[in-house]
């Protein structure tokens, strides 16, 4: 546990946090897998063959479904040597428009934490992504009138959370954030002087995993239960 004390503003990760996300990933590079069978070596393992170009596209295309698009078009070239088709990189862009327009299934507990939290607290949704497709996520998922900030961004680092915080006049030693990934949503805010919750989602993209730990975050059992505490903390 850490102090929850003295809090102004609680932000909310989107993507895994407010609503399922990664699953939709994982569904998608299974079926990848299916369509490049035929052009697949024992040797090749697609996700780390995936991650390869994501990795190295990311500062092209940034995050999302439209960079792992591309990623994953440029995979299937190299490992089928040139002879994919292009019906089947087709089926592969169709496959990008079927993630794109995915449902969104937000997770347990998110209505009934906003609800508790927004008469107390000014709320804020921080999350990385393209920006059409994180505004049109924030949009279908009914959420965005809940929020009284909503910020979009290219990365979540120490330097991204420190202007977005200057920008609007928020002390970081009063400010929470909650979210899914320690590496994009815990350690910079606590590296900044904020505070974390660590709310972890039954898939981590490889690109968000990290070794590092620190004490002065807390992952409660659910989201629940952090907002319970939060609101104890209160008084």
């Amino acid at each position: 546990m850490i102090d929850l004390s003295n809090l102004t503003h609680i932000a909310f990760d989107a993507d895994d946090t407010l609503w399922a996300h990664e699953n939709v990933f994982v569904d998608a590079k299974a079926r990848c897998v299916e369509l490049l069978r035929p052009y697949l070596q024992p040797k090749h393992n697609l996700e780390e063959e995936l991650y390869r170009f994501e990795r190295k596209n990311l500062k092209l295309f940034g995050y999302g479904v439209k960079g792992f698009t591309l990623s994953m078009i440029e995979t299937a070239i190299e490992l089928s040597n040139g002879k994919i088709t292009g019906a089947e990189i087709q089926r592969i862009i169709d496959l990008a428009k079927e993630m794109l327009d995915h449902p969104i299934h937000l997770l347990d507990y998110v209505p009934e934490a906003i609800a508790a939290l927004k008469p107390h607290f000014t709320l804020l949704v921080i999350t990385k992504g393209d920006l059409f497709a994180q505004e049109n996520k924030i949009a279908r998922s009914g959420l965005a009138k809940e929020f009284d900030i909503i910020e979009i961004v290219s990365e979540k680092d120490e330097a991204t959370y420190r202007s977005l915080l200057q920008r609007y006049s928020i002390d970081p030693a009063h400010f929470l954030m909650l979210g899914n990934s320690l590496r994009s949503d815990v350690l910079p805010i606590i590296n900044i002087g904020g505070r974390a919750l660590h709310l972890p989602f039954e898939f981590t993209w490889h690109h968000e995993a990290v070794m590092e730990t620190a004490e002065e975050y807390w992952q409660p059992d659910s989201l629940w239960v952090g907002v319970e505490a939060i609101l104890a903390a209160r008084g």
